[in-house]
């Protein structure tokens, strides 16, 4: 199992903390069902507690499941399962231990598809950093918000699909307006999760 390298270990937490406040949407990830390999960017690694490069190249979806805070850990994975074998979107929200040894929550957005027998073909998704709006609430236990049919849920459903099709193309351009489409969204979904909670608790 890919494991945090020396460099990562000695991350500062501080600035790790910076990194993140300065981002609303923690990255996105992508996985290939074929070596069952999830490719994410650095600050999703450090998140996850896994080795940057490592991450790049792609490491096992189990991996990044064990990161997953141990009271979270089986909701989450048998929804990814399920999704993984409908060929379906998710959305989740769960605790994970990062670089930094702090727990921290995020909103998980995916989108598995698979062939027309059945078999899974891909997979891409979301995170958004949400530790700051629970700290906040003070609102205990995991939540798994339902896949809406709201402009913003049709939103992401396309822009993820989208992502394969760019991926396909291999253009860096346009790769990179595709990703600033997610993070976009991103900030959105976090948003929305904000009025959502506020309306619940008045």
């Amino acid at each position: 199992m890919p494991k945090t390298n020396a460099s990562v270990g000695q991350t500062c937490p501080e600035a790790f903390q910076i990194a993140l406040d300065s981002a609303d949407m923690i990255g996105h990830w992508a996985w290939e069902p074929a070596t069952d390999r999830v490719r994410v960017d650095a600050l999703v690694a450090l998140l996850f507690k896994v080795d940057p490069t490592a991450a790049e190249s792609g490491i096992p979806l189990a991996v990044y499941e064990e990161a997953i805070h141990v009271d979270d850990r089986d909701r989450v994975d048998t929804l990814i399962r399920r999704s993984v074998a409908a060929g379906s979107s998710y959305v989740a929200e769960y605790r994970v231990i990062s670089v930094d040894g702090r727990m921290r929550w995020v909103l998980a957005r995916g989108r598995f598809t698979s062939d027309r027998r059945g078999r899974p073909t891909g997979g891409r998704g979301i995170l958004v950093d949400i530790t700051a709006l629970r700290a906040c609430e003070a609102i205990g236990g995991a939540t798994a918000p339902g896949i809406g049919d709201t402009p913003l849920d049709r939103a992401v459903e396309h822009a993820l699909a989208a992502q394969d099709a760019v991926a396909a193309l291999g253009d860096p351009a346009l790769k990179a307006e595709a990703d600033a489409l997610l993070m976009a969204l991103g900030r959105r979904l976090a948003r929305r999760q904000v009025a959502e909670r506020r309306r619940r608790l008045n």
